[in-house]
């Protein structure tokens, strides 16, 4: 009985594969064939427990086919994609796709971009493409970066050696030293963080936003943490740390700022409190009188104060673009750039 059962389950696919055989010219894409192939024979699971095929898997395969079919009757070969600069293809799925479509079309677009010499491949999946992330990952693509709405994957198809670029390895941090006439720094106590608790005044510090110059930020964090409205001057001295966020280096810079308001309103979301404090004071503090670098921090800010240090001005200028950036420089011993 078991066998007549068998018969009967597969005669339905016998009849389908006669009709496409019948129907289709001697070339038929591969992608048909292997998805035909597919449904005659399953794999594993398919005969894991019996000589039956299991009828779900039957039409799973089959409803594949089917996609298979509006794909190829619509003249898609392969996935759309621009050249980068740099001898690979960039692959933006902008509509929605099956993940089985989207497997047949990634293999045969792997395989002729391998036949034109392509090396690298970079696919960009929006966010509400995300069924497709697995079949991505099972044709050899790896994770290269994320942001809010869309996943990068990276996959090197050519015969040479890995040379694709890893994401970014730093995140960029500013200290901002603001000192009035009175020799009084501004500094915050902070109501979350590694010196939460601790009663521990600290300069105003935060991350630089993406798109963000780092003069900006310095200015924009210290409006935010204490209300006092700044302009930028310097930067004084940077450093860099490893490991630091989810495994990334960070650069930390140190600008000194002139104040233009006085009048002190802390962030009440994440400062517990802001003053002026005298110079001395802050540094009589033990973590700052005890840490060689947050020391050495301090009396450069005031040797900047005392007009006996020169950090680094900022200046706009331009490149191969039209478009400005922020340059950094000692200009006591340089000119501007023209």
């Amino acid at each position: 009985m078991s066998l007549v059962r068998a018969c009967k389950r597969f005669s339905s696919p016998l009849f389908q594969a006669s009709k496409f055989f019948l129907s289709s010219s001697s070339h038929a894409p591969q992608h048909q064939i292997r998805a035909l192939v597919a449904s005659l024979i399953p794999q594993g699971q398919g005969m894991k427990n019996s000589f039956g095929f299991q009828r779900s898997y039957m039409s799973a395969t089959l409803a594949s086919l089917s996609k298979e079919e509006e794909v190829a009757s619509k003249g898609i070969e392969t996935l759309r994609a621009v050249e980068d600069q740099h001898g690979g293809v960039i692959v933006s799925m902008e509509e929605s796709m099956d993940s089985s479509v989207f497997s047949f079309l990634l293999e045969d677009s792997i395989s002729k971009w391998r036949e034109q010499g392509k090396r690298g491949v970079w696919i960009k999946l929006a966010r509400e493409h995300s069924n497709l992330v697995d079949s991505a990952v099972k044709a050899g693509f790896r994770f290269h970066h994320a942001e809010p709405d869309y996943l990068m994957l990276v996959n090197w198809i050519a015969n040479t050696p890995d040379t694709l670029p890893a994401n970014a390895s730093h995140r960029v941090a500013i200290g901002a030293f603001v000192m009035n006439a009175k020799r009084e720094v501004l500094v915050v106590q902070e109501s979350n963080g590694r010196f939460s608790g601790t009663g521990f005044w600290k300069l105003p510090t935060g991350a630089v936003d993406e798109g963000e110059d780092i003069c900006t930020a310095a200015i924009r964090e210290v409006k935010e943490e204490t209300g006092i409205e700044t302009e930028f001057v310097e930067v004084i001295a940077f450093k860099e740390r490893h490991k630091a966020f989810f495994g990334k280096s960070e650069l930390f810079f140190v600008c000194m700022l002139q104040p233009r308001s006085f009048e002190i309103e802390r962030q009440v979301s994440e400062i517990e409190a802001a003053q002026w404090m005298a110079v001395e004071e802050y540094m009589a503090q033990p973590f700052v009188r005890d840490n060689e670098m947050f020391n050495f921090l301090t009396k450069i800010g005031l040797s900047k104060f005392g007009g006996k240090y020169n950090g680094f001005s900022s200046v706009l200028s331009s490149t191969s673009s039209p478009k400005k950036s922020y340059f950094y420089f000692n200009k006591k011993d340089a000119s501007p750039p023209s």
